[in-house]
């Protein structure tokens, strides 16, 4: 599998960096992952060669624009298989598309008295804008229960799931554990209870094959930069019949068909949930993200994270001291862990200056954190182009970091 790895670092220019006078090896790809050449430059063309605004011009550069623009959005479409491609909406990020769907779909359809049920497994995204809706509707926020290593209640969910629920919002991945959690088991229940479901995809999209109509889900979310792609650019997914019928998140340009101070038409799908001038190179660029990935393939950037994961944790239960977090067993791409009285941030200068970036802290999962009776933890992240050797350099920089720390 490190053949894989060592034949596609080159395409990642910024791997051949050095820091701290050791070559760059980068554990950090949970948080977001580094971009091949050919992304850049395919945002860099758009800038160099026909940057213009889509959708409203009669020239040349605007239609070519337009062309590349909603290429990416059919990329993308037929990359998570959703119905129609009308149903990708362009946002800044999965944060984006959680409050959107909050404020389109949960203003207009909670109410007092509702529930929406989220675990205690959530990134900060997947919380917060469900509060700030229950708190203006007095609906109820209520959490799926968690054990030990991170894993879903199923037990409790059951409980919790009634007549009053409204939607589910979970993730399939956890990015601060790496845990595969139960979705197919949750959708089913949502199904046979008419229950909506929202799925957070962030940590799951560049890992292994996502199909929104196999899984059977009424929204998901995603960011482009964890897939290889540009920072402040995501995609919100939605059925049909629900994007037609919640109301537009943002209000100008674009989102309309007709204005007069009477009254506005709202446009046509996805065009209804984009306002104002879109980030047209972000999209180009998660376009040209998701080409690269269908070029390497999903199954092949899985089998070898797989390996990875499994050779790391391998390594590390070796090591005194060492707590490691989550299920073992059954993760994507994140060993998430503490050594015993050091302190995860001390841990993670020290990696730093042996040219090793790891994540330290809570992860943005504050509430998992107290769930689990800790502050944080230090996160090991991996993407394909990562190796066995550089996991081998990180197991004895770890190791020389905890003597000098001891």
């Amino acid at each position: 599998m490190d053949t894989i790895s060592n034949s596609i670092k080159h395409l990642f220019p910024i791997l051949d960096i050095k820091v701290n006078n050791k070559p760059l090896i980068y554990f950090d790809n949970a948080a977001t992952t580094q971009k091949p050449l050919e992304v850049i430059e395919a945002m860099n063309d758009y800038y160099k060669m026909y940057n213009s605004n889509i959708h409203r011009g009669a020239h040349y550069l605007a239609n070519y624009a337009t062309e590349k623009y909603e290429e990416a959005r059919s990329l993308i479409s037929n990359f998570i298989n959703a119905y129609d491609v009308k149903e990708i909406n362009f946002t800044k990020g999965t944060t984006e598309s959680i409050n959107l769907l909050a404020y389109s779909w949960g203003r207009k359809y909670v109410s007092e008295g509702d529930e929406i049920l989220i675990s205690s497994v959530e990134h900060h995204a997947n919380i917060v804008p469900w509060q700030i809706l229950c708190e203006e509707k007095n609906a109820i926020l209520k959490v799926i229960e968690i054990d030990e290593q991170g894993n879903f209640n199923l037990e409790d969910f059951y409980l919790k799931v009634n007549k009053k629920t409204k939607l589910i919002s979970i993730n399939y991945v956890s990015n601060a554990l790496g845990n595969i959690n139960p979705v197919q088991e949750i959708i089913q229940k949502a199904r046979e209870n008419k229950i909506l479901f929202h799925l957070d995809i962030a940590q799951a999209v560049q890992h292994f094959k996502i199909d929104v109509q196999k899984l059977n889900c009424d929204f998901v979310s995603f960011s482009g930069h964890k897939m290889y792609g540009p920072t402040g650019i995501g995609v919100f997914w939605g059925r049909t019949i629900w994007l037609q019928d919640m109301n537009p998140f943002l209000a100008g340009g674009e989102m309309i068909k007709t204005v007069t101070f009477e009254k506005t038409v709202y446009n046509d799908l996805p065009y209804k949930f984009e306002a104002g001038t879109p980030n047209i190179a972000g999209g180009i660029g998660l376009g040209q993200a998701v080409k690269f990935i269908n070029r390497i393939g999903i199954e092949k950037i899985n089998s070898t994270e797989n390996e990875l994961v499994t050779y790391c944790i391998s390594k590390m239960k070796n090591i005194e001291g060492i707590i490691l977090y989550g299920n073992l067993e059954l993760k994507s791409s994140v060993v998430s862990f503490n050594i015993k009285n050091i302190h995860g941030y001390d841990i993670g200068v020290l990696l730093d200056k042996q040219g090793i970036a790891v994540r330290t802290g809570h992860h943005c999962c504050q509430p998992l954190m107290n769930c689990l009776g800790i502050e944080g933890t230090v996160r090991v992240s991996f993407a394909f182009y990562n190796t066995k050797e550089e996991i081998d350099v990180f197991i004895e920089a770890l190791i020389k970091a905890i003597k000098m720390l001891s």
